[in-house]
């Protein structure tokens, strides 16, 4: 718990807070349950656990759900299991707003009773005919005061007309200051501000009171969120004077946005975690990539460990500009943690998404782990996403696919294509099964080309073209030797087939 301000502080401006660091590092995620936890707000946990663990702090969940009609319960299912995926362990929690409602009426009461809130009986029938008053005149959209002088009369007469009053905080006159970690010290006039509710009509607390309330209860040491809630911090800091006690330190992380330097957009990556894991994306590069997004460790360093950002992590170096969401970075980023895990580990993070795709089943995986090694081995520097193996790798899997239209045009129509192949299925097959290996294989081809004085290139084009159905991939000998002798001779007899037939456009 935050400790209140002495007496002679509280009825003090505020004037902004010290930077030294508290005894005890506390920092909150606040997600709202009305979807699934987006990327943005991922940036801010993975800031939050990173700032938590170099400190030797706690990292604590919070469900903001204090709307019954923006907040479902999957949806805190889904927030738990995408943190979890990133590796964001939480110290305590998840606290549900929602489940607090006494803690919330207790501190309404005292900020009704400090004499620095009042009741305010005004309908939103009647507020909303004078926000389009304002707005009619062209006037700022503030609350006018209607009630900030009400008489004990008025507000009895109120009450005996059965209206119910929403409690506003009376906003003081000059100006409001705070220190920001990262934007420095910050100040905005009071005047700006109008008299804002803090507790609804019907006691259910507004997000800036509730907030201040939660962040004050749990003893949150700093609050870092993104700078689209600086315009929230100077009322919270408002709120927490009224109520005389001490605020958090504020530190305000720039928000992404799209190449254009706009507000970024889904196809440029401002989409949910759990469809980057859908798509195939590695945890560990989500979290590297996101920690970079406006700030730096002070090198050149871009791929870095869980260990390494925790240790290098702090707020001095979060550059205050909007960093630019590159999604086409992340994608190289996942493709370098790709290429750096183990064979066995990189099978494994690749099995449920194999299984899914309807490939191939666990168990055959299991019990061709050996087998399967070689595949994704072979297969590593083409993919850069996980599910990238499905494209890339499928003909290590089925026999049913099409060939690629304009390969397939280029590679099967040439004169004697067909008797290429008959001749190379041919050579293939007088080795032994045992003995169909890479060396030997090429060696064949090779020797075949030869004499029909044909280039190698003319007789591995096709071939690749006839057992995997594309014009590019990994090493063709690689392929004839995973496939083996036997399925090598059936798809080159289905090719045969198919150029004789003239089906060469079989959709993939």
């Amino acid at each position: 718990m935050r400790k209140d301000l002495p007496a002679s502080q509280k009825s003090q401006p505020a004037a902004g807070h010290e930077t030294t660091m508290p005894d005890s590092v506390r920092v909150r995620i606040a997600p709202s349950p009305s979807g699934h936890l987006h990327v943005g707000t991922a940036r801010i946990a993975i800031c939050n656990w990173l700032f938590a663990r170099h400190h030797g702090g706690k990292f604590i969940l919070r469900i903001e759900d204090t709307d019954p009609e923006r907040s479902f319960p999957e949806m805190v299912t889904s927030i738990q299991e995408s943190l979890k995926w990133l590796g964001l362990d939480w110290d305590e929690g998840p606290y549900f707003q929602s489940q607090r409602g006494e803690i919330y009426a207790k501190w309404t009461e005292r900020l009704r009773q400090s004499g620095q809130a009042y009741l305010c009986y005004c309908t939103p029938e009647e507020l909303a005919a004078k926000r389009e008053k304002a707005q009619l005149e062209k006037q700022p959209i503030r609350y006018d005061g209607h009630c900030r002088s009400l008489t004990d009369a008025d507000r009895a007469r109120y009450e005996a007309e059965g209206h119910k009053g929403a409690l506003r905080l009376r906003i003081p006159e000059g100006e409001t200051k705070y220190k920001d970690l990262v934007y420095g010290d910050l100040t905005r006039s009071n005047a700006e501000l109008d008299d804002f509710v803090c507790t609804r009509a019907d006691g259910r607390p507004t997000y800036n009171f509730a907030c201040v309330i939660d962040d004050h209860d749990m003893g949150i040491s700093h609050v870092i969120r993104g700078n689209d809630h600086m315009t929230n911090t100077f009322k919270q800091v408002l709120i927490y004077r009224a109520l005389g006690v001490e605020p958090p330190l504020f530190a305000h992380l720039p928000l992404n946005l799209g190449k254009d330097r706009r507000k970024i957009s889904k196809r440029e990556g401002a989409t949910s975690v759990i469809e980057y894991q859908r798509m195939g994306f590695l945890p560990e590069a989500i979290v590297n990539f996101l920690a970079l997004l406006g700030w730096s460790p002070g090198d050149e360093r871009e791929i870095m460990t869980r260990d390494e950002l925790v240790e290098a992590f702090s707020l001095e170096r979060v550059n205050p500009s909007n960093p630019v969401f590159d999604l086409q970075k992340l994608e190289w980023m996942n493709g370098e943690y790709i290429r750096k895990m183990s064979t066995n580990e990189l099978l494994e993070r690749l099995t449920p998404v194999l299984v899914e795709s309807g490939l191939v089943t666990r168990l055959h995986i299991q019990t061709n782990w050996s087998w399967m090694l070689r595949v994704v081995e072979t297969l590593r520097e083409r993919i850069r996403l996980l599910n990238d193996i499905v494209e890339q790798g499928a003909f290590y899997f089925t026999d049913r696919f099409g060939f690629e239209e304009k390969g397939a045009k280029k590679y099967f129509t040439r004169p004697g294509a067909a008797e290429d192949l008959t001749l190379l299925a041919a050579e293939f097959g007088k080795l032994p099964a045992a003995d169909f290996t890479r060396d030997r294989t090429e060696a064949v081809l090779r020797q075949l080309a030869e004499q029909l004085a044909r280039s190698p290139a003319e007789l591995i084009h096709p071939l690749r073209m006839a057992l995997t159905g594309m014009t590019t991939g990994p090493g063709i000998f690689d392929i004839v030797e995973l496939l083996g002798r036997d399925h090598c001779a059936e798809r080159l007899r289905r090719a045969v087939a198919s150029i004789r037939e003239g089906e060469l456009s079989m959709p993939r």
